[in-house]
């Protein structure tokens, strides 16, 4: 495992940092007081054990886990596949619960991501470091607007086919109620214990396990393919996050319904496409031919290489030699 290096951000800099001394507008209020909500009843649930609260638990954390890796970034991000509307609102909805905002916003941002990685465009560069890509990055509109090249927070210009559905615009504006209207039918279902597993413990641990492609797949792991970031593969991660872990496979193909390229690759997301793909509910589904492969193939060893890519990633210069397939859900 290797350390990758990170190039500093120039143009974009938090200048008032992401916490203190800076702008907050009605939705960084909402997420920042959703996100505290969590850690108090996350920390009291241990103190209040309970075996329904805790399967409980660990069921709405499988099923708003899938929604984000599934839903949000494999489906709507990356258009890695298609499935019948009624599934996909289905999938997101779940998304919506577990904490990473609405889908507009999301992919919006990650989409800026993928078209910027690592350099000071890109709205959750792990230059910024482990707390701002822990949690800053999500209750920062205004920075994270500027970042997307948008004038203020919620214009999302890189999702107008999202926008154009109702389904979409109803969780924009109505994001908060829904988390809450959970949180009532689990508090009604078996009191505080179901509240403080259900939403608190659930809500952390899938938040956490989702940052942690955020910064430590861009910092630690493998580099088997030659994508022009610092993306790593991590196998731990995947394991936490249903397969998002392998993040330096993602980012050289990141129009693949598939991260875990090989066998011993754990990827839960992946075999679930596949499943619905099997009983005929997923279709178009994208996998990388051998041949892109072979011209993403790592020279990362070459030293030489590696220097002129953190070069040219300081200097915010775009890659224009590498395969373009790499780049089409970014454009």
């Amino acid at each position: 495992m290797s350390l990758v290096m990170i190039p500093h951000e120039t143009p974009f800099e938090l200048k008032n940092g992401w916490f203190w001394f800076r702008k907050w507008d009605s939705e960084d209020v909402g997420s920042i007081c959703w996100f505290t909500l969590i850690h108090v009843l996350a920390f009291c649930a241990p103190f209040v054990f309970d075996w329904g609260a805790f399967w409980m638990g660990v069921g709405l954390s499988f099923l708003t886990g899938i929604g984000v890796t599934l839903g949000y970034h494999r489906l709507l991000c990356h258009r890695s596949f298609k499935i019948p509307k009624w599934l996909e609102y289905f999938f997101v909805y779940c998304g919506a619960h577990a904490f990473q905002r609405d889908p507009m916003f999301y992919v919006n941002t990650h989409k800026n991501h993928h078209k910027y990685t690592d350099t000071d465009r890109d709205p959750v560069a792990p230059s910024h470091g482990f707390w701002y890509c822990n949690m800053g990055w999500f209750f920062n509109n205004d920075h994270i607007a500027a970042k997307c090249g948008e004038s203020r927070g919620g214009e999302y210009s890189k999702v107008p086919e999202l926008k154009a559905q109702w389904f979409y615009r109803f969780l924009h504006y109505t994001y908060f109620w829904h988390p809450t209207a959970l949180a009532t039918l689990l508090f009604f279902h078996g009191g505080f214990p179901y509240l403080a597993w259900g939403m608190g413990m659930r809500g952390v641990v899938v938040h956490q396990f989702a940052s942690l492609a955020t910064y430590v797949s861009h910092v630690w792991g493998d580099r088997p393919w030659n994508s022009p970031d610092t993306s790593t593969n991590n196998w731990w991660v995947a394991i936490l996050t249903l397969g998002e872990g392998w993040h330096n496979n993602h980012h050289a193909f990141p129009r693949s319904a598939r991260h875990g390229f090989e066998e011993w690759q754990f990827d839960f997301t992946w075999e679930l496409i596949k499943f619905l793909e099997w009983v005929g509910l997923a279709t178009d589904v994208k996998l990388p031919t051998e041949a892109d492969k072979r011209r993403m193939e790592s020279r990362w060893a070459d030293s030489k290489q590696k220097k002129l890519i953190v070069k040219l990633k300081e200097k915010n210069e775009t890659f224009k030699n590498f395969d373009e397939y790499a780049y089409d859900i970014a454009n």
